[in-house]
This record gives C-alpha cells, sequence and structure tokens, in this order.
C-alpha cells in the first residue's frame, strides 16, 4: 500500500525551505520516494486556492478529482511526499480572507481523493506552525514584497491577530479528517539540521541511508530589512503600477528587474 506523507502548511513556517530541500535533493530520493511540490501539483492547488477564495463546492470536487488523478500514478510500494501550503488554501489577508476556514474541507477533499483510488493507501497529514507575532509579522511582510498590500505592521497585526492561533486550524484539520492522523509542529522547534523538513522526513519513516544523503538546501524566503519593507510600503501607497512597481520593489531586495 503506498504510504504518502501531505504537508499541507501553513504559509510562512518553513515550508519554502521544505520544498527547497526536496527539489535540490529529488535525484538522491529518486529511488526512495515521489516528491510532489506545488510544480508537480498545480491543478490541484489551484483548485483548493480557488475553493477558500469561493467556497464553491465545484472547486472541491475538482481537489478530490485532481488528486485522485495524481494518485492514480502510485504503486503499492511508493513512498509520497507532498509539500505545498496552497493545499490549505489562500495565505489570510489575500482574497479577502482572515483565516484557514477553507483548510478542513479542502483537505478532507484531498484526503478522499487519494483513498478513492488507493483504497489502502497510509495517508498521514503534517501542518507546520510559527508563533502569532513571529507569524504575523512574517505574513505581512510576504504581501508587502509581492501585492499591493498597504496596512502598516501594526494595523495588519491588530487586524489578523484572530487568525494567528495556527493550532485553532491544526484541531479543525484533525477533526475534518480523522481517523486520517494529523501532526503539527512549531517552527521553533525544528532545530535539526533540516529545519522543518526532519519531522516530515520522521512521519514518512524515510530510510536512514536516504535520509543521510539529503543536503539542506541555502536558507530562502527570508524576510527584506525594517528599512526595505518601510520603502516597498511606501510604494504600494503610491503611483506606481503594474511592472514599474514589481521592479521598483525587487531593486529594493537586490533583484535583477523582469519584463
Amino acid at each position: 500500500m503506498p504510504r504518502v506523507v501531505v504537508h499541507a502548511g501553513f504559509h510562512k513556517t518553513g515550508t519554502t525551505s521544505v520544498q527547497n530541500t526536496l527539489r535540490a535533493n529529488r535525484s538522491r530520493l529518486a529511488q526512495t520516494a515521489r516528491i510532489y511540490l506545488r510544480s508537480d501539483m498545480v491543478g490541484l492547488c489551484d483548485a483548493a486556492r480557488a475553493y477558500s477564495a469561493n467556497a464553491d463546492a465545484a472547486n472541491l470536487i475538482d481537489v478530490r478529482d485532481q488528486m485522485a488523478n495524481l494518485a492514480r500514478l502510485w504503486h503499492a510500494e511508493d513512498l509520497i511526499l507532498m509539500s505545498s501550503e496552497d493545499l490549505s488554501g489562500h495565505m489570510p489577508g489575500r482574497k479577502g480572507l482572515k483565516g484557514y476556514d477553507a483548510a478542513p474541507p479542502i483537505l478532507q477533499a484531498l484526503c478522499a481523493g487519494i483513498l478513492d483510488v488507493q483504497p489502502t493507501a497510509t495517508v498521514m497529514l503534517i501542518l507546520t506552525t510559527r508563533g502569532a507575532e513571529a507569524w504575523l509579522r512574517s505574513c505581512h511582510a510576504q504581501h508587502v514584497r509581492v501585492t499591493r498590500h498597504q496596512l502598516d505592521a501594526a494595523e495588519y497585526v491588530k487586524k489578523y491577530k484572530d487568525t494567528a492561533n495556527l493550532y485553532t486550524y491544526v484541531a479543525q484539520v484533525a477533526a475534518a479528517l480523522d481517523p486520517i492522523p494529523v501532526t503539527s509542529v512549531a517552527l521553533e522547534d525544528c532545530t535539526g539540521p533540516l529545519g522543518p523538513l526532519d519531522p516530515i522526513l520522521d512521519l514518512a519513516d524515510l530510510p536512514s541511508d536516504a535520509r543521510s544523503a539529503i543536503r539542506a538546501a541555502p536558507r530562502a524566503n527570508t524576510s527584506a530589512s525594517p528599512e526595505s519593507l518601510a520603502q516597498m510600503l511606501a510604494l504600494n501607497r503610491g503611483t506606481l503600477r503594474g511592472p514599474a512597481l514589481r521592479n521598483a520593489k525587487r531593486a529594493l531586495m537586490g533583484l535583477p528587474a523582469k519584463p
């Protein structure tokens, strides 16, 4: 029977580091695990995000169908590692969302899609969390960098403070998925050599020889300096639009312009 470990977020809890390390080690793990990141399951991730934005039941059906289509490719002996925060929907603050209320039905549909075509599969879900203050400020910085978000950090924290208890959503997901096991781990507790990937590999029971071959990817998606964020916020509140705005912010991050 396939063993399936689904890492479904949450956003800004070390997910990019997990995915970069899995991506960098895909060839090393090829004989041991099948890895699915966002680029390997775009339709599934898009359906999950769509449901979180509009709560349209048709999108839940799409989640289930997209997942079933992927699961049809698996064999009984496969170990599957899936990781994308999009599987919990949009980040709070996008599309008018104030929390992860869509995550339980999304993940329930996802697991149903697996079991529709792999009824003997062992499915396990893991969610990474983070302390409230650090999580809120990291989410705010992400919004400022990549959208036209115009709240300052204090305003954002005040508006979204009720979202920041991620364990509320972990409990809701666990209740929705029962009896499928749901594990959570705080980013602050991920002190092993592979950071937040370590508890995922623990859950997967990856063979020790395969695990010892993994090399951690460089730390990724770190926040801009407070000065740069303040300048980006000013740009978001200004008159620049489209590529001009995006490239002005990229310049503040030391990145080359894009067309």
